[in-house]
Formats: structure tokens, sequence, C-alpha cells
């Protein structure tokens, strides 16, 4: 009886230990196989402030959108914000620590009260993920002091569009200089008996970025205005001005389109977002060319935007990945042969449909003559400087030297 609870005991033991060792090896297995199966990402949220339409949001939520967070694990959740209001936001979140924004886009001539308030990151040791073909425009706008404040994202500029087949009608060619601008206005003016040439005169913001291209292109200094470059141009806008189609006083960035559109205007410099409306709504006599050129150079106001990162942001990396994915050349692509976007790379126009490429033959050439506005911290008060300005020298016709004195003088007491 002994030996038998002994052998018992013996095979108990035994079973135990082997049942242990089964137990451990099946751990193992299933461990290694879990290991050797792809795991899925853990979903991460990034909460950006992108000002787009909604044919704009659709391309991203369809197409840009899925391909990122299926690469990164990352989800985009996009926050309804307006472009004006996006500072107070910034202000409190920052000044709270409690950051509900992990991204934003902000116009390239609106950066100042962003920089002065200290509500972005320094970007600067992320430099070396910007692709060397950015264009340098959008790399100038994005530096402050030496640091990279911002990525650069959507660059814009304008073009000039004009109606083939009314030049073709009138025997005109579109004007590569100031003086052939003139020629054609008032040619247009005569054969027409009202004019056809718009500038956006409007006394608006976008009134002052066609009087900045005037100034730069005859070597003036707009932050100056009463300077040698600053004279000419408010002396040939003042020219030029009689000639103009009365649209000009309504032109903006919609209505320009529109007078183009229903035959109204013939020539007139707008951005490039339309492309292809034109074409969809049958107005393939709308061609485009980048511009004219004043006495000193061509210029053209560096529009669009840069990301920027709320300063404490706790998911900066991510938004890096992100913006890294933007600036990819295939995703650059997608943005221009789908709206119309002006790439922020100068490689990325390799599926740019066939009735596009002379459009963005002309939005490279004006790239290749844009300038940032500046950002300069006392911008909200200037701007009604330099539409009264215009408003006295341009359209009231006073003389241009005495209202650039006092608008220069005014510029003055700002800077201080």
């Amino acid at each position: 009886m002994k030996s038998f609870r002994k052998f018992f005991t013996v095979f108990f033991a035994i079973m135990i230990i082997a049942t242990i060792a089964l137990t451990g090896c099946s751990s193992t297995n299933d461990e290694n196989q879990v290991n050797n199966e792809e795991q899925p990402k853990e979903t991460k949220t990034l909460k950006v402030a992108f000002g787009m339409g909604e044919t704009e949001w659709e391309l991203f939520r369809n197409e840009i959108l899925p391909a990122f967070e299926q690469e990164t694990g990352i989800k985009i959740e996009a926050i309804e914000l307006k472009q004006e209001d996006l500072i107070n936001s910034l202000t409190a979140q920052v000044e709270s620590g409690n950051i509900t924004i992990d991204m934003f886009a902000q116009d390239v001539n609106s950066l100042s009260s962003l920089v002065t308030r200290d509500l972005v990151e320094d970007l600067s040791a992320y430099k070396d993920r910007i692709p060397e073909t950015v264009i340098p425009g959008m790399m100038e706008v994005s530096e402050f002091d030496g640091k990279l404040l911002f990525l650069p994202y959507r660059p814009n500029v304008e073009i000039t569009f004009y109606n083939e087949a009314k030049f073709n009608e009138y025997g005109l060619e579109v004007p590569k200089t100031w003086d052939e601008l003139l020629e054609v206005a008032k040619a247009l003016k005569e054969k027409t008996g009202q004019g056809r040439v718009a500038i956006k005169a409007n006394l608006q913001g976008d009134n002052i970025l066609h009087m900045f291209d005037f100034i730069k292109a005859a070597g003036g200094d707009p932050y100056v205005l009463n300077d040698e470059g600053s004279i000419k141009a408010f002396e040939f806008m003042q020219e030029l001005y009689p000639y103009l189609s009365e649209q000009s006083t309504t032109a903006n960035w919609d209505t320009m389109n529109k007078y183009l559109e229903k035959d109204s205007v013939y020539l007139g410099a707008n951005w490039p977002f339309y492309i292809p409306q034109f074409y969809k709504n049958g107005k393939e006599e709308i061609k485009a060319y980048s511009g004219w050129s004043g006495p000193v150079k061509e210029s053209h106001a560096l529009g669009g935007e840069v990301i920027g990162i709320p300063k404490g942001s706790k998911k900066v990396e991510e938004a890096i990945k992100f913006a890294e994915y933007l600036m990819s050349k295939p995703v650059q692509e997608l943005l221009v042969s789908e709206l119309a976007w002006p790439a922020v790379r100068s490689d990325a126009y390799g599926l740019v449909k066939g009735y596009q490429k002379p459009y963005f033959e002309a939005i490279k050439n004006a790239l290749n003559y844009a300038e940032p506005r500046g950002n300069k911290p006392y911008w909200s008060d200037a701007e009604k400087i330099y539409l009264d300005a215009f408003q006295k020298a341009v359209i009231n016709g006073e003389d241009v030297k005495t209202v650039l004195n006092e608008a220069a003088k005014k510029l003055e007491e700002l800077k201080k």
C-alpha cells in the first residue's frame, strides 16, 4: 500500500510538472503567434483648424485623410473655426494650458499677431523635414528672427486671366509691360465703348495687394510709400484708372471671375481656384498668363497658408507627421490636379490634366516673381492708410507726391 501511495505521489508530481511545461510552451507559442501577426496601430486623434470649402474638404475626407490614418494610425478631426476667431481662441488656450487645437493653417500675410503673442511652437528642430523643392517664398514667410515658426503648406499667387476670343477679335496682344497695359486698356475702351480691363480697386484688402504689386514692380517699398518707386506706381495707376472697367470698384476674389465669365471684363488678375469652373462652364476662351512687369520687375503678392502648432501642444510629433504628409509629392500632386491649388513644391505638377497645363505654366511663372507682403504688427492700422492714399491719388486724382508724403508720415508714426 505504501509503495502504491508513493508511486501515485510521484506520478501526480510528474503530471503537474508536465502540465506546467506544456502550458508554458502553449503560452509561448501563442505569444509568438501574436507577435508575428501585424498588430493594429493605436489610433490617435489630431484636431486641426483648416479653413477650406466643402469641395476641398470632400477631397480630404475621401482620399487624403483615410490614407494618412491607415499609414500612421492618426485620425484627423476637423475643427470648425473662423479665421478671424483663431488668434483669440489660441490665446485663451495657450494662456490656460488647455490646448484643444493641435494644428492650424493661417494666411501667410496674417502671422504677426501669432508671433508677437508667442502662440506658436518653435519648429526649427524639424527644418530638415521640409522638402528641398519647397518654393523659397514659402520658407521666407515661415521664419521669424532666424526661427522656423511655421511649416509651408499651401502657396497661392494671382495670375492674369484674359478672354482670348475678344483679344483676337480686336487684334490685341496681352500686355507684358505697364506701357502695353495702358495701351490695351485705352484700345478696349475705345473699341467697345467701356473699360474692359479690371484691377481690384474696391477699397478693401485685396485692393492693397494689387497696390503692392504695382509698387514693387516699380522698385518701391510699400512700407516707405513715398519713395521713387511708390510715386511711379501711383502715378501710373492714376493714369490707368480712367480706362479701367467700372467693375474694378467691386472686383474681388469672387466677383472678378464672374465678370470674366460674363464677358464684361476681358482682362483681370485673380487667384487660380476658379480654373476648373471656367472649363466646366464652357469658357475655354478664358486663358491666363503670369502678368505684366513694371519699370523694374514683375511682382506678385505671395498668398496662401502655412501650418502652425500651438505653443505647449502635446502632439507636436503627430502634427509634424501630418505636415510632412501634406508636403509630400503625391499629396501635392493630388491637390494640384483635383483642386487647382498651386503646389508648395516645384516638382509636384506631374498629374496636371491636359486643359490645366497652360494655366499651371502661368502659375509657376508667377510664383517665380512672388513676394510676401510682409508681416507687420501694425498692419491692421496701416490698411486704412493705404486705402485712403489710393482713394485720394488714384480715384480722386489728387497730387501723388502730396498724398504719399502724408501717408508715409502716418506709417512712420505706426512703427514707433
